[in-house]
């Protein structure tokens, strides 16, 4: 099966991906990690506000096989969260690059990280 891994973005091993060239950056999770999930029933992220640090946890997923973690690709502040998945988790499914987004944050550091894998690097990963 081939999964949607977009160019521009970069990509935590732990299949979260981050914007690079955009500050704030947004941060969701890959149409891979989305597939391996199944259907999403619940996601648990931080407050506007709140502080984030690069490979750490975050928030939390719950689809109907398991409950996952989140790991921040970034460390800075969560300056938007997208709250519309605490109605609708199944955007997270559906559109894991658009409309599935779950935070942006302000990040304190420099975004394009060694942890961070290219599209080609993440893509082989999960080949």
């Amino acid at each position: 099966m081939s999964f949607e891994v977009p160019d521009e973005l970069r990509y935590l091993e732990s299949h979260e991906w981050t914007t690079v060239a955009d500050e704030p950056v947004r941060v969701g999770v890959s149409d891979f990690a989305q597939d391996e999930l199944g259907d999403v029933v619940f996601v648990e992220l931080p407050s506007v506000g709140d502080e984030v640090v690069a490979g750490e946890a975050f928030g939390v997923v719950e689809s109907i096989k398991a409950v996952s973690d989140l790991y921040s690709p970034v460390s800075g502040e969560v300056v938007a969260v997208n709250e519309a998945l605490f109605d609708r988790p199944e955007l997270l499914n559906k559109d894991p690059y658009g409309d599935g987004w779950l935070v942006e944050v302000d990040p304190t550091d420099d975004v394009g990280d060694e942890a961070l894998l290219d599209a080609g690097a993440y893509s082989e990963q999960i080949a």
